[in-house]
């Protein structure tokens, strides 16, 4: 557990699901994601992001944003991929918490053997893609008018950082 002046970076605990529903509505739209998440459920929402498979930011018990991972695949070969997804509340961002999540999370995956995180990131949010960048994240692909969004195609862009062993 990593602490700040103002947040403190956990692993994410069954009593903060409903906050955590209410971070991916309001910050996954057409912008951040082809399919944005809205949960039918708690139970939904737990199937695919159990407690432990993200690390939060928190300030009390008010989560402020999240980095979540998961094998990249369920093949025995590809066990030591995360990928990875990350969010921030609207009203936390330019405040140092992405950049920390992303610290944790490339400590996190250090300490579990993994040696690569990978996400995918849309080509009409350049603001992600610059973060990303700055993180030491590299561009290994990119799959061109992969999604029509709002009248528009829009690249699906591949990144990865390589944690050193």
């Amino acid at each position: 557990m990593l602490t700040s002046h103002t947040y403190t970076i956990r692993p994410s605990e069954i009593q903060d699901t409903r906050q955590l529903m209410d971070l991916d509505a309001l910050v996954w739209d057409k912008n951040t994601s082809p399919a944005p998440f809205h949960w039918r459920s708690r139970q939904q929402y737990l199937q695919h992001c159990p407690p432990g498979s993200q690390l939060l930011a928190v300030q009390g018990e008010r989560v402020c944003g999240y980095v979540g991972f998961h094998p990249a695949t369920a093949m025995p070969v590809n066990q030591h991929v995360y990928e990875i997804n990350i969010a921030v509340h609207p009203h936390d961002r330019r405040c140092g918490i992405a950049t920390a999540l992303m610290d944790a999370m490339k400590q996190h995956a250090q300490e579990q053997g993994i040696r690569k995180l990978r996400l995918r990131v849309l080509s009409s949010n350049p603001g992600a893609i610059a973060f990303y960048t700055q993180c030491g994240f590299l561009t290994e692909g990119r799959l061109v008018s992969e999604f029509y969004i709002d009248g528009k195609y829009v690249d699906d862009i591949l990144m990865s950082y390589f944690i050193e062993a």
